[in-house]
This record gives structure tokens, sequence and C-alpha cells, in this order.
């Protein structure tokens, strides 16, 4: 007992758990001390969108861990990592809860933007902390060139899903719920990109923003992976 103890916790330690619960946690106290205190519920909603965010996150952790476990039987891991892939933009989407800052009397401006830059940093760090364990799994399935393949295209989904999230207000299970209507939306776009400018502009600068956001995890990682190895 004591033994898988230790070995979950240095699991969870190795894939950045209680770093992120510890940012989601600080999220969460400061949206509970905004309503305690002012009695407004006005960024209540955010939780909820956090929840969504930390879906793909641990959808990511068990692809990793049944890897570990079973090296060979990748074809079962293509429903988890379907699920990782419907979910995965509402961590990027978060960015857009932006939208929602402005002066709320009694609450101070400066709370309220202690309280978004937290949120978003959480969103973004769930992002590419899940991404990097998926270019793992995929990496150690189909190698190093299809696993950066499969970043550039998951960034390119996840930018037109912000799209698909924040202007046509589609959610996640839509694509269940309504799988014509939302693939209609989605491929009107890639179809007929000229009369489509502003939606591929968007999804292409929120791509872009994930893909920056990646490398920079990815230098602070490697980088220290290196200092550990030295």
């Amino acid at each position: 007992m004591r033994d898988n103890l230790l070995r979950w916790h240095r699991f969870l330690t190795e894939h950045s758990f209680y770093a992120l619960a510890l940012g989601s946690a600080l999220t969460v106290g400061l949206i509970a001390a905004r309503v305690i205190h002012y009695e407004r519920l006005t960024f209540i909603f955010f939780v909820w969108n956090l929840i969504l965010a930390w879906i793909p996150y641990l959808a990511s952790l068990w692809s990793v861990s049944f890897q570990r476990r079973h090296p060979r039987a990748w074809w079962l891991l293509l429903p988890v990592g379907a699920l990782w892939l419907l979910f995965f933009p509402n961590a990027l989407y978060i960015i857009t809860d932006l939208v929602h800052l402005r002066e709320r009397p009694p609450v101070p401006i400066w709370y309220d933007i202690v309280l978004l830059a937290s949120f978003v940093l959480n969103g973004c760090w769930l992002a590419v902390v899940s991404l990097h364990q998926m270019q793992g799994v995929v990496q150690r399935v189909s190698g190093t060139l299809m696993s950066w393949l499969f970043v550039l295209v998951v960034s390119g989904l996840s930018g037109l899903g912000v799209y698909l999230g924040r202007v046509l207000r589609w959610n996640s299970w839509d694509v269940l719920l309504e799988p014509r209507a939302v693939l209609a939306d989605a491929l009107g776009p890639l179809l007929h990109p000229r009369g489509h400018v502003a939606p591929l502009g968007l999804s292409a600068m929120f791509a872009a923003v994930l893909l920056v956001c990646y490398m920079m995890y990815l230098a602070a990682y490697q980088g220290g992976r290196v200092r550990d190895d030295a």
C-alpha cells in the first residue's frame, strides 16, 4: 500500500499535478473570497470553466499511466484521446474570459485583475502540460516527427475550437448532441477561407498563442532537466 502511494506521488509530481492543483486552488480561493466579502457572484462560472480545463489534463494523465502499463495496446487510448481533444480547447478558451474584465464596484479593479490573471495562467498551464503529456504518448507510438505534427494539428484545431466556443457559442458536448451543425460551422472557414477571414484570423491567433506558450514551457522544462542531470 505504501509503495503504491509513493509510486503515485512520484507520478503526480513528475506531471505537475500538485503545482496545477495549487494554482487552481488559488483561483477558487480568490473567487470564494470575492463572493464572501463583496457578496457578488459575478465570476462564479469561472469555477466551471476551470473544471472543463482540468478534463483534458486528467485524460492526458490517464493516457500516460495506461501507456506505461500497456505500451503495446496503443489503440485502447483512442477513446481517451478523443475525449482529450474534444475538451482540450476549453483550457485555451479561458484566455477569452478576459473580456469580462471591467470595473464592478464595490470590488476593486485590481482584485479582479489578479483573479483573472490567475484564472488565465491556470488555463494556459493546464493546456501546455496536457499537450506535453499527449505529445509524449504519440511520440512513443509513432516517433518524434509525428508527435510534432500532432502538436501542430492540435494547435490549429484548438484555435478553431476557441472560435466555435467564444463566437458561435458551441460547447464541447455539442459535438455529440448536434454533430452536423458543429461540423458545418467548423468546416465553413476551412472550405471557404475568403469569406471567413476573421474566423480564420482569430483561430490562427489562438493557435499561435498556444504554440508560443508551449515552446516557452518546453524551454523551461528541458532547462530544468538539464540542471537535474548535471
